[in-house]
């Protein structure tokens, strides 16, 4: 069974994005090349604030919808722990 993370990444105009990966050095890689979700496409350069790992890609999606319902006060908080 394969570590899965959670993470979060502050984009250049502020936002945050939540995503999922298996590999998060090159997930980070390919939003910064321009090839990760479209979200971060416009929003180059990104950096990473924040991960969680997670046992499976099955908690990882639970954690992640959990994640995006947070308000942006929530997840600086989150950042700051």
């Amino acid at each position: 069974m394969s570590t899965w993370f959670v993470y979060m990444l502050r984009c250049f105009d502020g936002s945050f994005y939540i995503g999922i990966s298996n590999n998060l050095e090159a997930r980070l890689q390919k939003h910064n090349d321009g090839l990760g979700a479209k979200y971060t496409r416009s929003r180059r350069p990104v950096q990473l604030v924040w991960s969680e790992s997670v046992a499976s890609v099955s908690a990882a999606k639970k954690r992640e919808a959990a994640l995006k319902k947070l308000t942006r006060e929530q997840k600086q908080e989150l950042i700051g722990s």
